[in-house]
């Protein structure tokens, strides 16, 4: 009888461990913390990509774009009279359209319109869960659709992506479809579950093994997908159209690494800028002459440069 006990009580243990682990490392994942309007408002401005007298001057548009999921999409459209390129971005996880202002400058100085739009469950789009690409990449056809369905017949669409956007746009063209006609990916992680490891053994010493297996489980069960199915390096040779691949050296957060493996494995056109300075996300603050010039010399090389746009 004392046996049984025993049995039952490591039993108790174990299973209280398991939904612990489970349900706590699930809801950090799916339900994690999104910065305000405040919060990125106040760090964009600081770092000079937001003015608020510029912004509110552009000609802007809102978009309501049905999401395949049932909720909808917002978004905004900056048209550049008689501009037939459109570039869409796709930001970071806890962000949303304001994080990508300091990118659509780039774009809006170079004669492009402008599609921002925000994630699921971030910004004013709906959606309960965040999924790191599994759900996002198929918002993002959506966004793609409506822009090929309002633009001309040869019109020119770009994506690019911040770190999860990056990963999210690669997800959509190489395990969706090709549909863009090149894609700028800044910082993206190769691979879901290679990420989260990473942060574990980093922030707190914890060797998968302890982790993974239950956490997949679990997200599986409540997400209907597994950390296995966001795999950016999984899909990238299927992505024929080219991609300019942009990370920071001194990145800890998402090691450089992961966009040198992502490169090498592309096929066809690619090109790769890697920044001298800048924590994660921020190739672009710290590198701004740099980052330009990288921009411009890709989309020179594609056939999209800057003669081309005043033509």
């Amino acid at each position: 009888m004392r046996q049984l006990k025993r049995v039952l009580i490591v039993f108790g243990v174990i299973l209280s461990y398991i939904l612990f682990i489970g349900i706590f490392f699930t809801n950090k994942v799916m339900y994690i913390r999104k910065k305000t309007n405040e919060e990125i408002l106040e760090r964009e401005m600081m770092l000079g990509h937001y003015k608020e007298d510029v912004y509110m001057k552009l000609p802007k548009k809102e978009l309501t774009i049905p999401s395949p999921f049932g909720y909808n999409i917002y978004g905004e459209i900056i048209d550049v009279q008689g501009s037939n390129r459109y570039m869409i971005f796709s930001h970071g996880v806890t962000q949303n359209t304001l994080n990508s202002i300091k990118y659509m400058n780039i774009f809006l100085e170079r004669g492009w319109n402008v599609v921002l739009y925000d994630h699921r469950r971030h910004g004013k789009s709906g959606g309960k869960t965040t999924s790191y690409g599994f759900y996002e990449k198929h918002d993002l056809k959506a966004v793609v659709d409506w822009v090929r369905e309002q633009a001309s017949k040869d019109a020119v669409i770009g994506i690019h992506g911040e770190s999860m956007g990056a990963a999210t746009l690669l997800m959509y063209a190489g395990g969706l479809e090709d549909g863009a006609d090149f894609y700028i990916a800044d910082c993206p992680f190769s691979d879901l579950e290679e990420q989260l490891t990473y942060r574990l053994r980093a922030d707190y010493k914890i060797p998968k093994q302890l982790i993974m297996p239950i956490a997949n489980t679990f997200l599986r069960l409540r997400d209907k997908y597994s950390m296995r199915d966001v795999s950016p390096i999984n899909v990238i040779e299927n992505i024929e159209n080219p991609v300019l691949f942009i990370h920071s050296e001194p990145d800890d957060f998402i090691p450089m690494m992961m966009t040198q493996q992502l490169f090498e494995k592309k096929k066809g056109k690619k090109q790769l800028y890697l920044a001298k300075n800048g924590m994660h996300a921020m190739s672009y603050s710290e590198n701004r002459e740099e980052y330009e010039k990288a921009v411009d010399e890709f989309l020179e090389e594609i056939g999209h440069g800057k003669e081309e746009i005043l033509s």
